[in-house]
């Protein structure tokens, strides 16, 4: 874990689970909590530059609402432009801590639960925060940025 994400992280309880929580179905069986809490960090290219969308497990994210806020074209950005913007890996990436400040967009949805969970920097580590905190720590903006219909 980078030193900037483990003092961001003091006062969090980081739970580690072996199986993986790599994606946000395995998390949401890990963890016992419903899809939606969980807190998918994606990181895209929008307009060139790396950006953050943290979307509710339960949702996908619409490329189109994310351009509008964050610039065009967005694209999903690579495992190796990820790490390079992070500082993380595809799976375990943080909400925050990040190598570089990045925007930060953060689906709406998320703050209707009292407790969302997020990757602690490894694809078998998560912790538990409000989505109020959420917000406040990463300096994220909240936004509609799920793909309305159903997700595939």
């Amino acid at each position: 874990m980078a030193a900037g994400l483990a003092q961001l992280l003091e006062g969090f309880e980081v739970k580690r689970f072996p199986e993986g929580t790599r994606t946000a179905e395995d998390a949401a069986r890990a963890i016992g909590c419903s899809l939606g809490q969980i807190v998918k960090s994606l990181v895209f290219l929008a307009a060139g530059r790396p950006v953050v969308a943290l979307i509710s497990g339960a949702n996908r994210l619409d490329p189109e609402r994310l351009g509008r806020l964050a610039g065009r074209p967005v694209a999903k950005a690579d495992a190796e432009t990820t790490r390079r913007a992070t500082g993380f890996a595809i799976g375990g990436v943080p909400p925050f801590g990040h190598l570089e400040p990045l925007a930060i967009y953060i689906d709406r949805d998320l703050l209707g639960y009292g407790v969302v969970w997020a990757a602690a920097g490894r694809p078998d580590s998560v912790f538990a925060i409000a989505p109020d905190r959420l917000l406040e720590i990463s300096g994220g903006e909240a936004a509609d940025l799920k793909l309305d219909g159903p997700v595939a």
